[in-house]
């Protein structure tokens, strides 16, 4: 049985209020009843302290005035520390996604947030934005990871959310290439759970013979693809929601497209088959930019960029990290990308764990930038959530 309240306005062909369904015998009924009565009592103080949650947030925003009403590291101790209060029997996961909703709508109350992403509609940074920022959140999608960045840089928008990596394929290298130049500071990072379908127009079984997905979409299923479409030809598109507009604007049964089952329903297109992603485990991580610098949240990582001097190409990179492992730094991410006009130089993309105001990440800093020909901190945020 469903444990929301039955309706007040019960429409023809269902049972009124407060009767059972006739199905159910009158003993079984009996002992719903009061179950019933004790939802319909919760849900009166659900929304009563739903509302007080919301006058104080609203309060709150009027004290700030023109400062940030988004905090990342407030929103994430926030999430933690429901996590760990739970006791059940609601998951843990399920409990952080409905307060994450509840945060998304309060802060709406001050000012909805702008929030843009790799569009067109459809696509898993759609799905990380949302997840990140919750229901309440205005996404605006751009064709491209630089129009994703210039809005934000231009203060058309609030927030950028980019793909940085994939757990399968790698390195993100057009975001990667834009981090040392973009006056944007990473306040916040998303993981999501890739799972890819093939879709098309038609509902036969006639071969497919085109199949339009993004890069790294075509990478990560190109088993799947050897397997089952090996004389289909893979056309790379500038994103997988995208892929799924040319397909469905195609209108022929023997083109289809990779990317989430939600652009599916958006474009109008057919399943051909579910979770035909290689890995079941693949997983992308965005980077949330803007120009706030989250404080410290107790759980925090931070992205750096930097090159070492050319002249010491024997021990550069061991005397650059070095203070790294003396102070007790732990790095999790280590990524080299060519400088764009050096011949063989390159800068790399480093992760570690901890925020820049912490003491051992601040000395180590101060000590890399004494050595670095370059350094640029992109940020220092909350990690995602598990």
């Amino acid at each position: 049985m469903s444990d929301q309240p039955d309706s007040a306005h019960p429409t023809p062909g269902h049972p009124a209020a407060g009767h059972p369904a006739p199905d159910v015998s009158p003993a079984l009924a009996a002992a719903i009843a009061p179950h019933r009565e004790r939802i319909d009592a919760v849900d009166v103080q659900l929304l009563e302290l739903l509302n007080q949650r919301a006058a104080e947030a609203r309060a709150i925003g009027t004290l700030k005035g023109t400062a940030a009403v988004y905090r990342p590291e407030r929103e994430a101790q926030v999430l933690a520390r429901i996590a760990a209060l739970n006791s059940g029997p609601l998951h843990g996961n399920a409990v952080q996604r409905i307060f994450r909703e509840i945060m998304s709508e309060c802060l709406a109350l001050e000012r909805p947030l702008t929030v843009t992403y790799l569009g067109p509609p459809g696509t898993f940074t759609e799905q990380a934005a949302r997840r990140h920022f919750g229901g309440a959140a205005q996404l605006a999608s751009c064709a491209t990871i630089d129009a994703v960045l210039r809005e934000v840089e231009a203060r058309q928008a609030d927030y950028a959310v980019v793909p940085v990596e994939n757990s399968s394929e790698g390195a993100v290298n057009r975001t990667l290439d834009l981090l040392p130049a973009t006056p944007l500071r990473a306040c916040g990072e998303v993981t999501l759970r890739i799972h890819h379908c093939l879709m098309s127009p038609g509902r036969s079984a006639a071969q497919v013979t085109r199949v339009y997905a993004h890069p790294q979409a075509l990478a990560q299923c190109q088993d799947f693809l050897t397997r089952h479409l090996p004389t289909a030809e893979r056309l790379p598109v500038s994103s997988n929601a995208e892929a799924a507009r040319l397909a469905a604007q195609s209108g022929e049964e023997n083109v289809a497209a990779l990317g989430p089952g939600a652009a599916a329903g958006l474009y109008g297109l057919n399943m051909r088959a579910q979770n035909v992603e290689d890995d079941p485990s693949n997983t992308t991580r965005f980077l949330v930019l803007g120009h706030v610098s989250p404080g410290p949240s107790g759980q925090d990582r931070t992205t750096l960029v930097v090159a070492a001097p050319q002249s010491e190409h024997a021990g550069a990179m061991h005397r650059l990290l070095e203070p790294f492992s003396r102070l007790g730094v732990s790095m999790t991410k280590l990524e080299s990308r060519p400088v764009r006009g050096g011949l063989w130089q390159y800068v790399f993309f480093i992760d570690i764990e901890g925020h820049e105001q912490d003491e051992s990440v601040a000395q180590a800093l101060r000590e890399m930038r004494e050595r670095a020909t370059f350094l640029k901190v992109v940020g220092s945020y909350p990690r995602a959530l598990a």
